[in-house]
Parts: C-alpha cells; sequence; structure tokens
C-alpha cells in the first residue's frame, strides 16, 4: 500500500514519506535534543549543530507518529539545561527530560529539574564535556533521592571495565545508541555481554538509537544491525527503549548522510516483529511510561500499513 508522504521535508530528516508502520497510541522517541544558538557552547565542545526548535520537531511526530518525547540536553551545551528546559516547557505533559549535572548542585535545583519534567542525568563519555568514570558513583547518589535514572554513553572498551562499579549504582541505568556497540561486536566484546548481564539483572535499560551511528555502513536499515538489536530485546524486552536522535548532530557535522526517521521507524519494527507481538507496543509505549513516569496509555493500536 501506498506511504502518504509530506510536501514539506521535516528539517534535519531524509525523505518526505510516513512510515510503513503505524504506531501504538502514546508512542514515545525516548531521545532527541533541541538546539538554540542563543545558548552558548561549552568549551571544548565538539558537535555545534545548527538550531532545531520544538516546532521543527512537531513536525517530525507528525510525519513518523510519536506523540510523546524524551528531550536530552545535549553534548554542546555541558551541564547547562537551560536549551532543554525551554523545549521540555513548550512540549507540556508529553515530554520529560535527561539533564546534565556537575555534582554541584544543591537540592533545590534538582528540584526544580524535576518540577520541569526532569527524570534523569546523562553522564556523555563519548563526546560529553563533562564528567568522568570516577563521577559516575558520586553523580548517583546524588540523584537518588529524587527517583531519576543514570543515562550513559561511553566507549565500549571503557565500558567493559566497569562492572564492578555499575553495580554500585543504585537506580536505573539508561544506555543510549546501542550502547555504542558495534554490530560486529555483538557477541564478541566483554562491553556488550557487561550490558546483557546488567540488563538480566534488572539494572540496565538500552535504548535503540543511534543505530546509524555505530552502523560501518551509517545506514539506519543496515541488516547488520539485527542481531544487535535483538539481543536487547531478548534479554529484556520490558526495558527497551528507542530514540530518533533527532535532529542528527553528527550528520550535521559531517560525520554520516542526514538519516531518514520513517525508515528508523520500519526498521525497528522489523525488529520488533522478531521479537513478539507486542514487542513494539512495549518499547515505544509501556517501557517509557514505566521509566519515565508518563501516564498509562490504554487505547491500543495496530502496526498495521498506511
Amino acid at each position: 500500500m501506498a506511504r502518504d508522504c509530506f510536501a514539506t521535508p521535516v528539517p534535519f530528516s531524509a525523505g518526505t514519506a510516513a512510515p510503513h508502520t503505524a504506531l501504538p497510541a502514546g508512542a514515545c522517541d525516548s531521545h532527541m535534543h533541541v538546539y538554540d544558538q542563543r545558548f552558548p557552547e561549552a568549551p571544548g565542545a565538539r558537535l555545534l549543530p545548527p538550531d532545531a526548535s520544538v516546532q521543527d520537531y512537531r513536525a517530525l511526530q507528525q510525519r513518523i507518529g510519536t506523540q510523546r518525547t524524551v528531550l536530552v540536553t545535549p553534548s554542546t551545551y555541558g551541564a547547562d539545561n537551560r536549551c532543554m528546559l525551554l523545549g521540555l516547557a513548550a512540549q507540556g505533559d508529553q515530554a520529560r527530560g535527561v539533564a546534565v549535572i556537575d555534582g554541584s548542585e544543591s537540592d533545590v535545583q534538582l528540584q526544580a529539574l524535576h518540577d520541569a519534567g526532569v527524570r534523569g542525568v546523562r553522564l556523555n563519555l563519548s563526546l560529553g564535556v563533562t564528567g568522568t568514570v570516577d563521577a559516575i558513583v558520586p553523580l548517583a547518589q546524588r540523584i537518588a533521592p529524587l527517583g531519576w535514572h543514570l543515562q550513559l554513553l561511553m566507549p565500549p572498551d571503557v565500558l567493559a571495565t566497569l562492572g564492578d562499579v555499575l553495580r554500585r549504582v543504585p537506580m536505573p541505568m539508561v544506555f543510549d545508541h546501542l550502547g555504542r556497540i558495534a554490530p560486529e561486536q555483538a557477541g564478541k566484546h566483554p562491553a556488550h555481554a557487561l550490558l546483557l548481564q546488567l540488563m538480566g539483572e534488572g539494572r540496565a535499560w538500552v535504548k535503540l538509537s543511534g543505530g546509524y551511528i555505530v552502523s560501518a555502513t551509517h545506514a539506519v536499515d543496515d541488516p547488520a544491525l539485527d542481531a544487535l538489536a535483538a539481543s536487547y530485546l531478548r534479554a529484556a524486552p520490558e526495558r527497551v527503549l528507542w530514540g530518533s536522535d533527532w535532529p542528527h548532530a553528527t550528520a550535521s557535522a559531517g560525520l554520516h548522510p542526514v538519516p531518514d526517521d520513517a525508515l528508523q521507524i520500519d526498521t525497528l519494527a522489523r525488529w520488533c516483529d522478531q521479537a513478539g507481538a507486542d514487542a513494539l507496543r512495549r518499547v515505544l509505549v509501556s517501557n517509557p511510561a514505566a521509566l519515565y513516569g508518563f501516564p498509562p496509555v490504554s487505547t491500543s493500536s495496530s502496526t498495521t500499513p498506511v
């Protein structure tokens, strides 16, 4: 069946067609960013994309069919969360936030972030400009009273050394961009084995985001990604999320072509079809609701083509 096409391309997203996959009600994009040049980049920031607004992002939601959003403070701004918070306020109750902090924040400042909709803190050890491995446990202890999670991104060789440290983290850990594991490392690299163990122990969640980043071909539908995605869906289907990573700052930096986000949705659907009939709804609706505190969605929807 022919797909709907949109007359105007979505900013920072290739293609104009809608996905073949119709998403369930309450579907959540659990990883995206907003950028605004009114806010200065952090010293040493490596990704400096153009402005990408909530209004731009709403066009993507209309195209792919998501309704809920998790805004993540990008490495560009270090521990300055103002741009993310502005976007979070514009999205209302259908959005949650993941902030970056340095650990010096007061209880009042952290509570203000919580009241604004923040439900986690990200520590980026791949492209980040704040934080080190030594900060993992102190940051976790600092945010534990709020019931937040700790989101982590780091090279696999670093992750593989941190099993003892990560098992001291007293809250859920979320690993974005498929754990930064390359497809050829699946089943071979000790970091992949550690992630699967942490998921099996109920400690870790994984975002099926940024597949085009870890793929050698930078293709969102690279078949080499299938086994890696399947490994996480088998390990703990109740702790797997999906994120677009819009507006794809690595593409703006010239590291790869701009991804087609409709194709990202159809690729996710293919992964979930192989994991069971309810897997897509879990990844897009019930799992984000559990982690980020979205209200339950009672209306169900099939994933038939549109």
